[in-house]
């Protein structure tokens, strides 16, 4: 006797099968229109559209504009329900030439009259397709530009008002015209600004940020010409990447740059020069946990010391640099935090002249209860 097997999924409302149809790469959702009529035209209604590598495998010269007009269909059809998400990966350019022309901004267009939270674009010439409502609209909770490797002009204001998460990675920023990238959006949460220390352009630029309730903020670049940031109370972790050259205008502008996320509680930071200055510095009283990775300079423990005398309750401290020989640690004032809150001590750098620093800070931490030392390979001669 044959056994019957219920298809209890198909009995699922259309909405929560749209849902669970999100989550599938493309290729898949709509490779279930076969299953029966019910699921025929369902995989239309998803909320979640993301074009990467593996949906544009298998695309030929024969059927690359059956694609492109199956895309229009799917986001510029009347009646769509609202997107939650958008994705569009750099493999999608490699079709995109003359003898197919996506249309890429009229893509993004559709995207966000059906009300898209989440705008995904990694692909190499963001300035010529980008429209302007982009950065404007008012569903937007998350916005991704990837220029992968291309420089595009960004727009002169962002004003995005539900806006939570923006991420602009470019690099080859920058040319010879001034620019100011100013962002304006009190609901922003988390913030990257990676530039990819400046690429091969012209670093000529300003930053204005206004974004009061900030929680997470990363720039990764040479020093810009200026930055002007909001007081930002409510940061709790900052990743800064600066490099820039040893001159007092660079000092000055790169300080602006710290001095704008004073209130952090965790500080990641990456540079390679003593590229601000620590006597102009503001006093971070949040700052709990620092970790400094310092890149190919001279008297970065004469540096770090002076730093540690602006972060009174600092709890964890992680360094990462190779330390070098003839630091006078015995005549280095010891900063009110070693003395009264420092616990944790973790240093992943190991060289032979590591024991001078350990032996200071034993020395000095009068509250330390862990001190932790990683290193790839130990060689005893």
């Amino acid at each position: 006797m044959a056994m019957c097997v219920e298809d209890r999924i198909s009995s699922f409302p259309d909405p929560i099968l749209c849902h669970i149809l999100s989550f599938l790469p493309i290729k898949e959702a709509v490779r279930t229109s076969i299953i029966s009529t019910k699921w025929r035209y369902l995989f239309a209604s998803i909320s979640t559209i993301k074009f990467d590598g593996y949906s544009m495998s298998g695309l030929t010269d024969r059927n690359i504009d059956s694609f492109k007009n199956f895309v229009d269909r799917l986001l510029k059809s009347p009646d769509q329900v609202s997107l939650d998400c958008f994705r569009l990966c750099h493999e999608i350019c490699s079709w995109n030439d003359g003898d197919h022309d996506f249309d890429i901004s009229g893509w993004i267009c559709a995207a966000l009259c059906r009300g898209v939270k989440e705008i995904d674009l990694q692909l190499g010439y963001l300035e010529d397709i980008l429209p302007a409502v982009l950065f404007t609209c008012g569903s937007l909770v998350t916005l991704k530009l990837d220029a992968v490797g291309h420089k595009f002009k960004f727009p002169s204001d962002v004003c995005l008002g539900n806006l939570k998460t923006l991420h602009i990675r470019d690099s080859f920023f920058g040319d010879s015209i001034f620019s100011v990238i100013n962002i304006q959006t009190p609901s922003l949460k988390r913030f990257i600004l990676d530039f990819d220390l400046g690429g091969f352009g012209d670093i000529n630029y300003v930053v204005v940020i206004n974004a009061p309730n900030l929680v997470y903020f990363q720039y990764t670049d040479v020093v810009a010409q200026g930055y002007t940031l909001s007081t930002m109370k409510s940061l709790e972790k900052a990743h800064i990447s600066i490099c820039g050259c040893d001159t007092i205008d660079s000092q000055t502008i790169a300080t602006h740059l710290i001095q704008g996320i004073c209130n952090v509680r965790s500080l990641r930071l990456t540079i390679d020069e003593v590229i601000f200055q620590t006597s102009r510095l503001l006093i971070f009283y949040n700052l709990i946990e620092f970790k400094f990775l310092g890149r190919g300079f001279n008297g970065r423990e004469t540096w770090l010391v002076e730093f540690l005398h602006c972060v009174l309750n600092l709890k964890t401290l992680i360094l990462n640099f190779s330390v070098v020989a003839g630091t006078q640690w015995k005549v280095l004032e010891v900063p009110f935090c070693l003395s009264f809150h420092l616990k944790e001590i973790e240093i992943s750098y190991f060289n032979t002249h590591i024991i001078e620093i350990v032996i200071y800070f034993l020395d000095k931490a009068m509250i330390l209860e862990k001190l932790i030392i990683t290193m790839d390979t130990l060689t005893v001669t």
